[in-house]
C-alpha cells in the first residue's frame, strides 16, 4: 500500500498542528517555571536585602563611633 499525495499532505498537516500545540504547551510550562523561580528568588532576596541594609547601617554607626574615639584618644595623647 502506498500513500497518495493527498494522504501525505494530510499527515504532514496533522504533524505540523501537533508540533505547534506541543511547542505552545512547552512554552507555557517554561513560563510557569520561570515565574515560580523568580517568585521564590524574590521571597529569598527581600529579607536578605533588608538584613544587608540593617548591617550596613550598624557598620556606619560603628565607624562613626570609632572615628570619634580615635579623635578623643588623639587629643588625650597629644597633651
Amino acid at each position: 500500500m502506498s500513500l497518495t499525495a493527498e494522504d501525505k499532505t494530510w499527515i504532514a498537516e496533522q504533524l505540523r498542528v501537533y508540533l505547534l500545540e506541543d511547542r505552545s504547551r512547552i512554552t507555557e510550562e517554561i513560563r510557569t517555571v520561570e515565574t515560580s523561580l523568580l517568585t521564590e528568588f524574590h521571597k529569598w532576596a527581600a529579607p536578605s536585602e533588608a538584613r544587608q541594609r540593617t548591617h550596613a547601617a550598624a557598620l556606619r554607626a560603628i565607624d562613626l563611633e570609632m572615628e570619634a574615639l580615635s579623635e578623643r584618644v588623639a587629643r588625650l595623647e597629644g597633651k
